[in-house]
């Protein structure tokens, strides 16, 4: 690990203002993705800015209906509150799925929007990764690929999104509110806060450099069943083969958000128009997958048949 300053920061303002004193520094809550990467050396940041001591860790309703998440409610916490529970199942479904219980106690709302893909090529540094050095290449594409995405992907670059957390976000029109280094705030709707790779997959989020995260709104609650699948190796502490976050209505359609086969949370609204039997169908149209991770295709649509005809019995 590289060494590194650090200072610990009293409110959202202080932490906003340290960042822009001192440019390239990184937030730290719960550290449970940013350690790892600060001792492979992947991230190298000069200057750590503490920020579990800012305030952010309440959840509250709003005058809208919804809730708002403080971003560093951890991520037990939340899918433990009564309201989460009784609003947002498909929320506490996706949480209790994620990770293991030690990492859920210290993990972050923030963190967890923020975490970064699990790309066995990203991790090794002797090999090219364009997420990790811009312009080296993806090692990915023509390697061992049979956990990365089939959509939404590049030429350069074919990394998944880890969360469980943010795909069920996505399926609840969450916003995630910041505030920058100049103080200004701002809310950014879920649906745009994350990247397609493209040419730049280094760009992972819609944050400008040294932009804090300080809460998740969720709108009202949406009426319907929800439901949290998730496909993997193992029947735990592992990421998502496929996931699936569904809320469905008894009567009309559904909304579905998809883990494990994007760079990002995959939703598409104009998937949601249509009889249930080709919903998976359309949800992964234009899809490129690899010889080694096609299968996911196949299990994808199956998981969303399997979703939806559990939702409507």
């Amino acid at each position: 690990m590289k060494a590194f300053t650090y200072e610990r920061a009293a409110t959202p303002a202080e932490a906003a203002a340290a960042a822009l004193r001192t440019p390239g520094a990184k937030f730290i809550a719960g550290g449970t993705n940013l350690l790892d990467l600060m001792k492979l050396e992947i991230e190298t940041p000069r200057h750590l800015i503490d920020v579990n001591r800012v305030g952010l860790d309440k959840i509250e309703d709003t005058a809208e209906g919804g809730l708002r998440v403080g971003a560093l409610v951890r991520n037990t916490d939340l899918a433990a509150h009564p309201r989460v529970r009784r609003d947002y199942g498909v929320l506490t479904r996706a949480l209790v799925s994620g990770a293991s219980g030690q990492l859920r106690n210290k993990a972050t709302t923030g963190g967890n929007l923020l975490q970064r893909t699990r790309c066995p090529y990203f991790y090794d540094t002797a090999k090219p990764c364009n997420k990790r050095k811009p312009g080296s290449g993806c090692a990915a594409i023509g390697g061992f690929n049979r956990g990365l995405a089939v959509i939404g992907t590049s030429e350069a670059c074919i990394a998944q999104h880890p969360s469980d957390m943010a795909v069920a976000m996505r399926v609840l029109d969450a916003a995630v509110e910041t505030v920058k280094p100049d103080g200004a705030a701002r809310t950014i709707a879920i649906a745009d806060f994350h990247k397609l790779p493209g040419t730049t997959p280094h760009i992972e989020n819609a944050l400008e450099p040294g932009e804090l995260i300080t809460a998740v709104t969720l709108p009202a609650p949406v009426a319907g069943t929800h439901i949290y699948r998730k496909v993997r190796d193992r029947a735990s502490y592992a990421f998502a083969l496929v996931s699936v976050a569904a809320v469905v209505p008894r009567d009309g359609p559904a909304r579905i958000a998809m883990g494990g086969v994007a760079p990002k949370p995959w939703r598409v609204e104009g998937a949601e128009s249509g009889d249930d039997a080709g919903y998976g169908k359309r949800l992964l149209a234009g899809a490129k997958p690899t010889q080694q991770n096609a299968f996911k295709l196949p299990l994808a649509e199956r998981t969303v048949t399997a979703v939806l005809a559990e939702a409507r019995s």
